[in-house]
């Protein structure tokens, strides 16, 4: 060690030294610590700096950053921290933690540079909370990021962990955390864990590097045996059409994309009486690489559906589905007679499942007064289509900050106060049916899907039919939503400044693509434009950048970054009166302001900014 640090010594750098030194004589990943003797020994100062001098903060979902040597990284000894952090303020909020223990699951990610697979990172987490004495709800198998919440409720847990990073690149894996209502971690939780993790970043004893004592103690526990017979026991609640047990003429084809969804999409549709959907064989046993697809994400639509819709056409199957590495996203796909395959954005599918909750609850619930305590929930950036279902149908309808954290603590509250929530998407392909769990759910949806599907067949309905006629009654909502790419923080801040300066200080653009600009909202500063005090109702988010322009025409404009990716996203919206036939016109000023949003706004070619290419 001292040759190393003697030699660390060269960067000249104090801080740096003394962030090099905590490592060395903290981290005892073999693997990570030669990663940081290579870039020691090449001299290379900017990227250990990168690494070491700047840590991970929670966002939209918890801590999400590349695998790797690094305090900005995701490793054993971050994950060590991070547990430690979360335990202490466990202890400080939640007297009974040491009866009600915490549930910890992980996903199929690894990297074997780093030797951070996900099963040894959930591992490593179990040994700091056995460390403090801690029951552990500890997964003895791979699981859906749903099972998690799912588990906490189920089992009265304190919190929960799920070692993940979803349909991040493969080079990422993330800590998400989970509150004892089930639903994800918001303020003041997430700042008040990161402070605990920096006031004791020093592993607190040899047991915590334990791994095998993850799998020993006895205040471990399995919970797999029990929640999966739970879970698809609870799914049925969900299966509206008894009667379409084993008969659905149509067939489906899934893809798990190399993650864990395979074996619990079969479980689904069989917890349904549904045939399993055939499985795409190259994607479907785990695999951290991802070899089948450049990204693994479904919400990319069919350039990454590719071996899916292959095979459905082969198979002569009717609906495609796919589940992100997770499984808490689903993408859907639709054989279209005569023109190929329709996918659908997460706005038109949860326009179908939105319709197709409340046409269920409504023949179980006749009574009118019934509707009082029934609400639906999307995020701000999704579509208005469940505000149109609402004002004509009759329930309640709320939106929130992007996230799903911000649902799921809304259903929470709302649940307290004797109300439902029989629907609840985003617009990034996450929908939650039902009141299963507080977050979105891909395993679930998949087999309301197929339920959908079925019914609409038997009514010699495709989904996109019905699409059309949900639509047709409620009011066609055109939609896009895209990103680009920025990986320098100082160009993001840069364009959002000029934003919020368009015509001289605290001056918004007041045209875009011709149209003036009716109202702004800005919740990174609380401001709203459309209100007498000029106060935004949505939380103030000042670590993230968020605007949305409602245009006099009545197209509404959003421009975020994202919480886990180099990510500036944009988000437009055509709200059309129902009866609206119009389509081509429509489309065509919404495609024509979604290009000046973009390219007066956001400047790609001046800011260097990579538009997205699919």
């Amino acid at each position: 060690m001292e040759d190393l640090n003697s030699r660390a010594q060269r960067s000249g750098d104090p801080q740096l030294n003394r962030a090099l030194q905590q490592w060395l004589t903290w981290d005892q990943n073999v693997r990570t610590r030669a990663q940081v003797d290579a870039l020691v020994s090449g001299g290379r100062w900017e990227e250990l700096r990168s690494r070491l001098c700047s840590r991970m903060s929670f966002g939209t979902a918890g801590l999400r950053a590349p695998m790797g040597a690094g305090f900005n990284r995701v490793n054993d000894l971050t994950v060590i921290q991070s547990t430690q952090g979360l335990y202490s303020y466990l202890a400080r909020c939640c007297a009974d933690v040491g009866s009600r223990g915490v549930v910890i699951g992980f996903d199929t990610r690894g990297q074997e540079e780093s030797g951070c697979s996900s099963i040894r990172l959930a591992r490593l987490a179990a040994a700091v909370m056995l460390s403090r004495d801690v029951p552990v709800h500890l997964f003895s198998a791979f699981v859906p990021t749903p099972y998690v919440p799912y588990a906490v409720k189920k089992l009265g847990a304190a919190a929960g962990v799920m070692i993940t990073a979803s349909h991040n690149p493969k080079e990422d894996n993330g800590y998400k955390v989970y509150w004892g209502n089930g639903a994800q971690i918001s303020a003041p939780h997430d700042k008040e864990i990161l402070r605990s993790i920096e006031e004791q970043l020093q592993p607190w004893s040899a047991s915590c590097w334990g791994e095998e004592e993850a799998q020993s103690s006895r205040l471990r526990t399995d919970p797999l045996p029990q929640i999966n017979h739970c879970y698809m026991e609870d799914l049925k609640t969900l299966c509206f059409h008894r009667d379409l047990n084993g008969t659905s003429p149509l067939k489906f084809v899934h893809s798990s994309f190399h993650g864990v969804g395979h074996v619990f999409v079969q479980k689904a549709f069989q917890a349904f009486g549904f045939a399993p959907p055939i499985p795409v064989p190259e994607q479907r046993d785990p695999d951290p690489d991802f070899p089948s697809v450049h990204c693994p994400n479904p919400e990319e639509g069919e350039s990454v559906l590719e071996l899916s819709l292959l095979l459905a056409e082969r198979e002569h199957a009717h609906i495609v589905m796919a589940t992100d590495p997770d499984a808490d996203r689903l993408a859907v796909a639709e054989r279209s007679d005569g023109t190929g395959w329709k996918v659908f954005s997460g706005n038109e599918l949860a326009a179908l499942l939105g319709w197709w909750m409340f046409f269920n609850w409504k023949e179980a619930h006749p009574d009118p007064a019934d509707l009082q305590r029934v609400y639906m929930l999307s995020t701000t950036v999704s579509s208005k289509i469940l505000q149109a279902l609402a004002r004509i149908e009759g329930f309640h309808f709320e939106e929130t900050l992007p996230g799903f954290k911000w649902i799921g603590n809304r259903i929470h509250e709302l649940y307290k106060t004797g109300n439902s929530v029989i629907f609840a998407f985003e617009e990034s392909i996450g929908f939650l049916c039902g009141g299963l769990i507080p977050d979105k759910d891909g395993v679930s949806a998949a087999a309301v899907v197929a339920e959908m599907a079925t019914y609409l067949h038997n009514k010699s309905l495709s989904l996109n039919r019905q699409l059309h006629n949900i639509y047709h009654t409620y009011g066609r909502h055109l939609s896009q939503t895209s990103y680009v790419v920025c990986d320098n923080p100082p160009t993001i801040c840069r364009i959002f400044h000029r934003l919020r300066n368009f015509h001289g200080e605290d001056s918004y653009p007041q045209h875009c693509g011709g149209v003036r600009v009716a109202n702004v909202r800005d919740v990174t500063t609380g401001y709203d434009s459309s209100r007498a005090d000029r106060t935004s109702v949505l939380p103030v988010t000042r670590s993230s950048h968020m605007i949305t322009f409602t245009l006099q025409n009545g197209v509404v404009a959003t421009l975020r970054t994202s919480g886990t990716e180099p990510k500036i996203k944009y988000y437009t919206e055509y709200c059309a009166p129902p009866g609206t036939s119009e389509v081509a016109a429509l489309q065509e000023e919404l495609d024509r302001i979604t290009e000046a949003l973009v390219d007066d706004f956001l400047e790609p070619e001046r800011n260097k900014l990579i538009r997205r290419c699919v």
